[in-house]
């Protein structure tokens, strides 16, 4: 048993987001807790609508970012040789290797994505996306992935083994 994905998945799932989504709530807030610098202390100007609807764009445009690139993926990967058990939250599901039709890698987003595409969906849904464990530093930016390149190989030797019975 060997675990593939990134011992980073928690901070990238969990903290991050709450970094991110903190850090603009207070941006679109500070107008509102400083008091404003006037001559006359009495007159209280409203801020201007640039300070406010710059990082509401922001936080509305991570939240979905999010939600499309980080909060799907599994916590954690365990390979199995035939089969990885993958976990998300409560969830644990077994992925059979042979059960797997596709598995593709992000190349320019960080953190890099392993997704497999499922023949049948699981638990899940129709696809398993996780980070994987961060290789050796490379100067080649366009290098593939080791354990996407070894997942391609084994699933293909499983299927050739299984059509030649």
């Amino acid at each position: 048993m060997e675990i593939i994905s990134s011992k980073q998945t928690f901070f990238v799932k969990r903290m991050f987001p709450i970094l991110w989504l903190g850090i603009i709530g207070l941006a679109v807030a500070m107008p509102f807790l400083v008091p404003p610098k006037a001559k006359n202390p009495a007159v209280h100007a409203p801020p201007p609508e640039i300070f406010m609807i710059v990082p509401a764009m922001m936080l509305g445009m991570g939240v979905l970012l999010f939600r499309k690139l980080i909060w799907d993926l599994a916590d954690k990967v365990e390979d199995f040789g035939d089969y990885l058990r993958v976990r998300r939250g409560d969830i644990e599901e077994r992925v059979n290797l042979v059960d797997v039709m596709n598995v593709s890698m992000s190349q320019f987003t960080n953190p890099k994505r392993i997704t497999l595409r499922l023949r049948k969906p699981g638990a899940f849904g129709d696809e398993v996306a996780f980070i994987p464990q961060a290789p050796v530093f490379r100067l080649n930016p366009f290098a593939r992935n080791a354990i996407a390149e070894r997942l391609i190989r084994r699933i293909d030797q499983l299927r050739n083994n299984g059509a030649s019975r």
